[in-house]
């Protein structure tokens, strides 16, 4: 009897989509930077700008169900990802020529409409790998390569900011983001959606499009694994998203103003780093054990460099930090891939993206409000975040579970996969 052939890389179309991942991720990375530079060169004040940013962000939360319940029920998913990228798109570009122009409520209610499209760039475009390879190691380092690829967007889209907006304007750095997504959105339209479609059909739910939403919420409540990565990875983004500032703060306590940009792209390029290293190798050990590991090499890597002076041990410190914090990522998906119940897959990649981005939003305002506190306890206190969300994914998951961390990897080994209870 012919085996089953499992599909290479470039038939299952992973080429096209990590292109597509990368540049409308580019475009949401930057679009923090770009809208505050519009902000200050058109309005003389940095304040429009962070307006606009919590309106870009706060639908998150909100929207990331409904999105992924949508995508879920679509039975042409290419043009529900297809609309939801090019609305996302226009967002970006519509606000290159309405920030510091317009009037704030219309500008604001762009930011909200693209804002409402983000679990798509996030979450969504990730569960859709599960569409495209089966389960595996292919499909572990597919997950291994997109999570390289939000580390790569981190770097690439505040930089092409930058470089844009020193050459021409930020007017012209937003609108390039623009374009950067409107090409994501013609890629994504060549993405073989037709797995994707078996999928929804062999379990598309009669009920409505409510009843899908509560059982997204359900899903990720209910899986004590899933309940487990959603509320460690959330903790630890309340400490993420205060880096930036903090990592600022940092650098111009100790005499050197110039080089906080540079901490966080060191960060940046050991998250990348250590995203690349789980895709050429996967880690002899479970996801779950891998999840505690890298939180707490990240909260260790942090609160190392609260002790050190000089410049350079600071950035390898946050390098480090990086490279600790680019398999958490990988891990996360691949536990979300593994542990959704049927029928809820993009439900669960969008929502637990939705509520991390909240989360770092949350941890960027507590920033703000303590950051007359000295910059080495802010960032001990980063550090303690990330310390503590690996013991509180640790004391939240189920202390038995499947060979590797998930059901399909059980599948593969003729060993029973744990059942979705919320035991």
């Amino acid at each position: 009897m012919p085996q089953r052939s499992v599909p290479s890389a470039s038939r299952s179309g992973l080429p096209l989509f990590l292109a597509t991942a990368f540049l409308a991720r580019v475009a949401d990375e930057g679009t923090s930077v770009a809208v505050a530079l519009l902000a200050l060169q058109r309005a003389g004040s940095a304040s429009q700008g962070a307006f606009v940013l919590t309106a870009w962000m706060a639908p998150h939360v909100v929207a990331a169900p409904l999105v992924g319940a949508l995508v879920t029920r679509a039975r042409r998913p290419r043009l529900c990802y297809l609309g939801a990228l090019s609305g996302f798109a226009a967002a970006v570009a519509a606000l290159s020529l309405f920030v510091g122009r317009a009037p704030a409520p219309v500008t604001l209610a762009v930011a909200l409409a693209g804002g409402a499209c983000g679990p798509v760039v996030s979450g969504g475009l990730s569960s859709l790998i599960a569409a495209l390879l089966p389960a595996g190691p292919h499909r572990d380092r597919a997950y291994a390569l997109d999570a390289a690829v939000y580390s790569a967007a981190s770097v690439a889209g505040p930089a092409a900011v930058g470089a844009v907006a020193a050459v021409a304007s930020p007017g012209a750095a937003t609108m390039f983001l623009g374009g950067a997504a409107a090409v994501a959105a013609a890629l994504a339209a060549g993405l073989p959606y037709g797995r994707a479609r078996q999928g929804a059909a062999a379990t598309a739910s009669p009920g409505t499009l409510r009843a899908d939403l509560a059982a997204g919420l359900r899903a990720v409540w209910h899986t004590r694994e899933l309940r487990a990565i959603t509320a460690g990875t959330c903790l630890a983004f309340v400490g993420i998203g205060g880096l930036t500032t903090t990592a600022v703060l940092l650098a111009g306590h100790r005499g050197h103003p110039e080089a906080g940009g540079a901490l966080m792209t060191a960060f940046a390029i050991g998250a990348l780093l250590g995203s690349l290293a789980v895709a050429r190798r996967r880690p002899p050990l479970p996801d779950q054990r891998l999840v505690t590991l890298a939180l707490c090499g990240t909260g260790l890597a942090l609160a190392a460099a609260t002790l050190v002076t000089s410049p350079t041990a600071g950035a390898a410190l946050f390098v480090l930090a990086g490279l600790c914090d680019g398999p958490l990522l990988t891990a996360t998906f691949r536990i979300r891939a593994a542990f959704a119940p049927p029928g809820t897959r993009a439900q669960v990649f969008t929502l637990g993206a939705g509520l991390k981005i909240t989360a770092a939003a949350c941890g960027a305002g507590l920033v703000g409000a303590a950051a007359a506190l000295p910059p080495p306890l802010l960032l001990l206190a980063v550090a303690a975040v990330q310390l503590g969300a690996a013991l509180l994914y640790t004391l939240v998951r189920p202390r038995t579970g499947a060979p590797g961390g998930s059901p399909d990897t059980a599948k593969g080994t003729g060993t029973k996969p744990v059942p979705f209870t919320s035991r």
